[in-house]
Formats: C-alpha cells, structure tokens, sequence
C-alpha cells in the first residue's frame, strides 16, 4: 500500500513539472516572453495554449473516429459558455495539479482564471441553455457540433449612470482569443439580395452581395470521457476586402465600404431592430449563420458519403435552437433543389427528416416574423421557396380535407403587409417540435400551434430542459459537490442522482456542514459585491434573488413592488422581519424602453431605502450591473431564496430556477415552466408557490380590473401611490407614469396586481420558514437531492434518443 501511494505522489510530481514545463514553454515560444517579463494576462494567455495542447490531440481522434456517425447540427444565435480555462481544467481532472505547477511559478490561479474574458456570445436563458446542452452532448457522447456567429462584441456590457441602463460595447476580443482555432477552410460564399431566373425548370440565384463565411472553432471537452467536440461559430469577411483603385482616387473611407459591411454581420448580438437598417441586419446575420452551417454539413456529408442524398437523414440531424435559424431547411431546400437538382418532392421528404425545433416562448412578439419586402430584398431565392412551401402545405389533402383553414396553418400571411411566420415555418419543416417544460410543451400543442398539432401529432413531444451539473455545481460550488462526496460517495456525480442526500435532512451535523458552506459562499459574493458597486451587505441577511433578462413578464416589477410594501411594513411596524438583501441582475434589449424604465425604478427604489437609517440594516435593495454567466457562478451559490415569478403560461421553462435550487436556495414561484417539475420533484411543501395557475389566469382574464383590484388592496394601493406621487422619483415625480399606466391603464397584461396579495403571503411564508433554521436546512437538503432529473444529461438523452436518433 504504501508503494503504491508512493509511486502515485512520484506520478503527480512528475505530472506538476510536465506543467511547468508546458506552461514556461508557450509563455517564451507563442507568447514572446520570460517568467521575467510575463504580465499577468501573458500567464493567462501561456496557461490556455497549455491547457487547450493537452486537449487537442482527444478533439481530433473523436472527430477522426466519429467521421461516419451521425452528426448534429445544433444552430443557435446564442452560445452563453462559461470562462474557458476553469472548464478545460475540470475536464482534464487538473486543477489541483495545474494550480500547484503555477503557485511553484509564482502565480495564482484563482486571480489568473479572473482575467478571462467571458466569451460575450449571448444575452440570457436560450444561451445559457445551449452551453449546458453542448457540454452535455460531449459528456454522454452525442457527435455534434455547436453552431452560432462569432461576435465580436456580443451583446453590451451593462452599466448605470444615473440608475439608467446604459449599454457599453462589450469588448471582449480584445487581444488574442487562446482558445480560437481560427480556419482558412472550411469557407462559404454567403449571398444577399440580387434576382433569381428561372431556365430549363432551374432557379439560378445571382446575389447582389457576397460576403465569406469564415469559421472559428472552439473546443467542447467531455469531462467523464476524452470525447471534444466542436462549437463552431462564424465571422464575416468580404471577398474583396480593400480597392485600392478608389483608395488613390483619395477617396479612403470608401475604399473599405465592402469590409466594413460585411464585418457588420458579426460584429454585434441582437442589433437594435427598431429601425429598418437594424431589420435588415437581423435577417442578414440569421441567414449568414444558418446558410454557413448547412453549407458545412453538406460539406462534410458529400466528403464521407458522396451524394447519395438518401442517406442524409441517417447521417445529419439539424436542430433548429429557437426560431432564429429557421431559414436553415429554406436553404436546405435550395441546396438540394437548385444545386444539385434533386426534384421537389424528394428534397422536402429529406429536408423533413433532417430538421427538427425547439420552441422557446409562447409570447406572441418574440416569434419571429419577416415582411415580405423585406426577404425579396435580402434573400429572394429563399421567400421563392418559402412561397413554394406554402403553396403545397394549403393546398395539402391534410389541410384541404379537414375542417382546419388554411389561414390558420398559412407560412404567409395575407395580410395588407404580408409576412412570414417563421415559427409555422419551423413547425412545419421538422419531423418533430419540442416544448422544454410540461406546461409549456401542452401550450405549444394546444394554443401555439393547435392546427399542426391536430395534422401531425406525432411531431410534438416535450424534453424539459435541464442544466449542467458540472459547470453549475462542480465548477461553481467546490464545497458543495465535495460534502456531498464525502456523505455518499463519488458515484452520484456520473449519472448525477444527489438523490441519496435526501436521508440526512434531519441530521443536525449535515444541516451545520451545509449552512457554513452557504454562509462562506455568501461571504465571498458579499464582498465581490462590495467591490462592484460600494454596497456593504450583511453575509447573516437572507440572500433574496432574481436574476433574468429584464422583461414584463417575467415580472420583476412584482419583485420591486414587494420590495416597497416590505420597506412600509418595517416603517409602520418595527415587526419581527428578518434581515433581507434583495439581489436583482438583468439586461433590458437596447429598444425595449419599459424595460428599462423598470430597472430605473429598481435603482431609484434602491437608492431610497438604502439611505433609510430605520431600515437599512434590515432591509437592503442592489440591483447588480452586467450580469453573466461569470456572475452567476458566484451568485447562485450565495442564494438562499430564488425568485420564479413569471406570470403562469408565460414562461416556457426556466433554468436559473434549476441552477439555483441545485445549489441549495428555495423557490418562491409560480406555477409556471419547470417550477412545476421542481416543486413535484422537491415535494411543493419544500417551495414557496404561489398566483394563479393557467386556467386561473384564463378565467380572470376576461373580467380582469386592475384598477379595482388597486383600490380594493390598501397595502398595493399605497405602493402605487407613492410610486405614482414621485417619492422615487422627487426630481421628476412622473417618471414612472408609463409604468403605472401599463398596470393600471392597459390592462396589466402580466397580471402583476392580481398576483401581489398571494405574493405577499408567500413573502410572509418565507419569513416564517427561515426565522425557523432547522426547517430551513431540511428544505435545502431535500432541494438539492431533488435535482437530479434537472441535468442537461437527461434532456440530451432524450434529444438523441427520440429526436435525433444518434443512438447515444
């Protein structure tokens, strides 16, 4: 035995100094400098060629070995991936090693980890996910590759001036991207607008624009195998980058109008769409990156398989993330029909089996639409196809023999303005169509898409979604993850079952083991909160947070307003409440101005009651800037009370209520998305739940009175007031009139007042719950030991098992 240990330590030893070496080695030879001279991101640069070295030779041999499986091509706008080294790192089993190699240099690895960049390439949930659904897809062994457009800016950095949002450039290129294997193949030409002909039964599309596709891959490692996969995202480039005749003409700026519009097409996340120039940039960039990903997966299928296009479906499956790719099966269809003169019929039967779409919300505004005249212009060959589509779908023997209107199936409206309706697009074109929660997946068949759910029922079926174990506990919460090793064992972490936890919920010693990990995790965020934004919070205080891209319905604004009625009740009562610091983080989109008037409110509200001598120590507002997945890796484990407040049938799933009860904080929620789910697996005693469900929510909406519902409720009534009457606000007592106006003028169409007393109430609850810390404890013991069904690994079996049919 003691041989054994000893040549172990030898192996380590030996592993420590290979790192050193490794590291020193990229630090002089790609980076260009001594242990002498290295800046601290130098070290950060060198450490992520050492670390990305070790990687590469597994990412070739499970591309090499996986050539003539079945590929998926998972096409997302947003790829929301956490810092690259830490992850890298847990893959490889190296921390502990790497972390003493580089303190034998000198260097920390903590402070060096902090340095990276997040890679700015989302904004919110549908980012997230993806990220966690890549990594899953590496973890089980789903061959795959991640496809999105590689920003250079991503979306913004958030700050505050005067309590307004304000959007910075997110700059997080700057400098060399270590990660980034950059390729000169494969590239696609990618055209725009133009006319098309139409000769010997032949559409010939000659673009107007051309731009060049180039690809940028980045490694997806496996952290229970040596599989990687690829995320590959695309920039644009322009075919002719610089003329140099209009150049010595003197006209200098003109030279680069090429390159500078091409560059356009991955410069920026989501530009502003409120004007017709934003519009036209959204197609674009949605067209650019779906026609790249095809392109490429043509590409590699004619390589291993020439064009015996019958096997297409055994060999790729698309899969359409959201509506933003939805032009993917468009430019399937063309590829196969116009390119390689495959006819019609035959084409869309291939094209059918290839695709399939996750539906992400059922708001009516975020399912995308496209004018007409604006798709003749930019993608005129694709709106052919579209029409063509749509031609045969109407005029079906489905459609034309039930009692369904075409209307009501109809791609292309009839409108005075006709558009594109690219979620029936999607529905339509893909062999199956996902909702990502029980109640959502039901809405999607029976108010989303009744109509072709009734022609084609075999196509919808729901995979709830589910979130990485590895980044969202193991990586994040250290502590955690290794109590809970130490109380059952290692095995729980490979098929992610905590379940076996469960039995020491009344044990006195785990309640106490848990609590200290908590308090030292609260501790930690306390004082990263400290440092950005001079908030000095109590780490004993309960940590209430909601933390989610800003928008009416996820109704932060519930959140604000019971943050006021708790302000008056403290003020009136000197009660028994306890301590409280109320966390909330979030973007509003550039144009989406009611949004960030509520983050205007929030901050104004903040302001006040932080200010409040018989109150502050009580009671503590922050509205956190820019947050993003770096954030929330130190957040969500500090989180005692976790905020899922959508109004109900609103939110399609939710994952930051997953995360967060994965990490030990309870749930005050609706019945809404994955709460459900959550609050059956926990038990709904161990949630705080509350407002209407579905059906309630329907009932009430016909006689719905806000305003008598304001009047009827002093406390409510009396928020409003003093929101109303300028008490946020004494420089312009009428800033918040919109918002006001949107609750009581307009219908409150998120029903933020007819939830407000149950909200209360749960609020109250709460409060009862965690004065009682033994009771408390129990509640996050069975919380955790609940989350195993919540793992991206179970809805990317799913995904492969009935959707893609990789057989992984």
């Amino acid at each position: 035995m003691l041989v054994d240990i000893k040549s172990k330590d030898q192996a380590i030893e030996r592993e420590i100094e290979n790192l050193k070496e490794e590291i020193v080695r990229h630090l002089r030879h790609q980076v260009g400098v001594t242990t002498e001279e290295a800046a601290p991101r130098d070290w950060l640069v060198a450490c992520s060629l050492a670390v990305r070295s070790l990687l590469v030779d597994r990412w070739h041999a499970s591309t090499d070995s996986r050539r003539k499986m079945k590929q998926v091509g998972y096409l997302s706008m947003e790829f929301l991936l956490s810092r690259q080294l830490q992850n890298a790192l847990l893959s490889l089993g190296l921390e502990r090693e790497f972390s003493t190699a580089l303190s034998e240099l000198g260097i920390d690895l903590d402070k060096i980890v902090d340095l990276e960049a997040e890679p700015a390439l989302g904004n919110g949930g549908l980012g997230r996910l993806a990220a966690c659904f890549l990594d899953s897809m590496a973890n089980i062994g789903v061959p795959a590759y991640g496809y999105g457009i590689y920003f250079e800016y991503g979306m913004f950095r958030q700050t505050f001036a005067g309590g307004w949002q304000i959007e910075q450039p997110e700059e997080w290129l700057v400098g060399v991207n270590p990660w980034d294997f950059m390729r000169s193949e494969p590239a696609f030409e990618i055209g725009f607008g133009g006319h098309v002909e139409h000769r010997d039964q032949r559409a010939i599309w000659t673009p107007a624009e051309r731009v060049i596709a180039t690809a940028h891959d980045l490694l997806v490692p496996g952290h229970d195998n040596k599989l990687v996969n690829t995320l590959r995202l695309w920039s644009a480039k322009p075919l002719h980058g610089f003329d140099i005749a209009t150049f010595n003409r003197g006209r200098h700026i003109e030279a680069f109008a090429t390159k500078i519009r091409s560059k356009t097409l991955s410069r920026l996340l989501y530009p502003d769409d409120s004007t017709e120039e934003g519009r036209e940039l959204r197609l674009k960039q949605e067209y650019f990156f779906a026609a790249a990903s095809v392109q490429d997966m043509l590409t590699r299928f004619v390589r291993e398989f020439g064009k015996d296009w019958t096997l297409l479906p055994d060999k790729i499956s698309i899969h359409l993330n959201d509506t933003h790719p939805a032009l993917a099966p468009v430019e399937l269809m063309r590829l196969l029909v116009d390119e390689h003169e495959l006819g019609w019929d035959k084409a869309w039967i291939i094209t059918n089996s290839v695709i399939s779409y996750t539906n992400h919300t059922l708001m009516p505004e975020a399912l995308e639409t496209w004018r007409l005249d604006l798709m003749n212009r930019i993608v005129p060959r694709h709106l052919q196809i579209i029409e063509e589509i749509n031609l045969r779908l109407v005029n079906s023997p489905e459609v034309t023999s039930s009692s369904i209107r075409s209307s009501e199936v109809s791609i292309v409206s009839s409108d005075q303005t006709p558009i594109v309706n690219m979620g029936r697009l999607s529905a339509y074109a893909s062999h199956r169509v996902n909702g990502v929660s029980a109640l959502h997946s039901k809405l999607v068949r029976e108010d989303l898409f009744p109509d072709f759910a009734a022609l084609y029922p075999e196509r919808f079926c729901n995979v709830t979604n589910g979130v990485s174990q590895r980044l969202w506990l193991y990586q994040s919460n250290p502590a955690l993850s290794s109590l809970i090793d130490d109380l059952v064992g290692v095995d729980w972490r490979q098929s992610f079952d905590p379940s076996p936890l469960a039995r020491f919920g009344d044990d006195a010693r785990v309640q106490d083991a848990i609590d200290a990990i908590k308090t030292r995790n609260k501790e930690a965020a306390a004082e990263r909160i400290r440092r950005l934004t001079d908030h000095r919070i109590n780490p004993s205080a309960m940590f209430d947070v909601q933390i989610k891209r800003i928008h009416q319905y996820k109704r932060q604004l519930l959140n604000i307003l019971g943050v006021i009625a708790r302000w008056n009740a403290l003020k009136e009562t000197k009660g028994a409440y306890p301590s409280r610091v109320v966390l909330m983080g979030g973007k509003a989109a550039s144009s989406y101005w009611l949004a960030k008037l509520i983050i205007k409110l929030a901050n104004d509200v903040a302001a006040k009651l932080n200010a409040d001598p018989d109150t502050k120590d009580r009671l503590t507002f922050v509205f956190l800037p820019n947050y993003n997945v770096s954030m929330a890796e130190w957040l969500i484990p500090a989180a005692d009370l976790s905020q899922q407040i959508s109004l109900a049938g609103t939110e399609a799933s939710g994952t930051g209520n997953m995360k967060l009860a994965m990490n030990g904080a309870l749930t005050l929620g609706t019945r809404d998305g994955a709460n459900i789910e959550i609050a059956e697996a926990v038990g709904e005693e161990n949630t705080f739940m509350f407002g209407m469900n579905v059906a309630e929510v329907e009932t009430l909406r016909a006689q719905y009175s806000p305003h008598a519902v304001s009047e009827a409720d002093p406390v409510l009534k009396k928020v409003l007031d003093q929101i109303g009457g300028g008490l946020f606000s004494p420089d312009e007592p009428d800033r918040f009139r919109p918002i006001l106006d949107s609750l009581l003028g307009h219908g409150d169409r998120y029903m933020v007042l007819a939830d407000f007393a149950d909200y209360l109430r749960a609020q109250a609850y709460v409060d009862r719950n965690w004065l009682d810390k033994e009771a408390w404890n129990k509640k996050v013991i069975t919380n955790i030991a609940g989350m195993g069904r919540f793992s991206s690994d179970r809805a990317i079996r799913q995904y492969a098992e009935s959707i893609w049919t990789t057989g992984s």
